[in-house]
């Protein structure tokens, strides 16, 4: 590998649009990996653009660090995310927004018929208490507590 396909601390800051200091806590969480001078001076990989691009991009779209972690360990180590591997991950990240779609339209729903029943009656009420279930266990707050 030749000096000229290393990139600088600066440079890949100026290619990604990150602070230097972005980039060291990506660092720090093996989201990127520099290769060390002899004089301990970090220096990355041309990858390492795209690789700092696809973090961004996921963070863009909602993904937290820790998810994204969790993706790019799935990649054989320092091999960055190509196109079908972008398709695999957006597959699992659609996934979990539909199961986070269904469980807001439940909730919507559940409060639409907590909201109608006019029940007002944690005795009765088909949500909290269903066949009154807490009523056989004593009285007072114990649900709260």
């Amino acid at each position: 590998m030749r000096s000229s396909d290393l990139l600088t601390i600066g440079e890949l800051a100026r290619r990604t649009g990150l602070s230097a200091s972005a980039i060291r806590y990506y660092e720090a969480r093996g989201l990127v990996e520099p290769i060390r001078t002899g004089g301990n001076q970090r220096r990355f990989l041309r990858g390492d653009i795209r690789r700092l691009s696809f973090v961004l991009i996921a963070q863009n779209l909602g993904l937290s660090l820790g998810e994204i972690e969790a993706e790019l360990a799935r990649l054989p180590r320092g091999r960055n995310p190509d196109a079908a591997d972008w398709k695999r991950i957006s597959g699992r990240v659609r996934d979990a927004i539909d199961a986070k779609i269904a469980t807001l339209e439940k909730t919507r729903a559940d409060l639409d018929g907590c909201i109608g029943c006019g029940c007002l009656s944690l005795k009765t009420c088909r949500l909290y208490n269903p066949q009154d279930r807490w009523g056989d266990t004593g009285v007072g707050p114990r649900v709260l507590r």
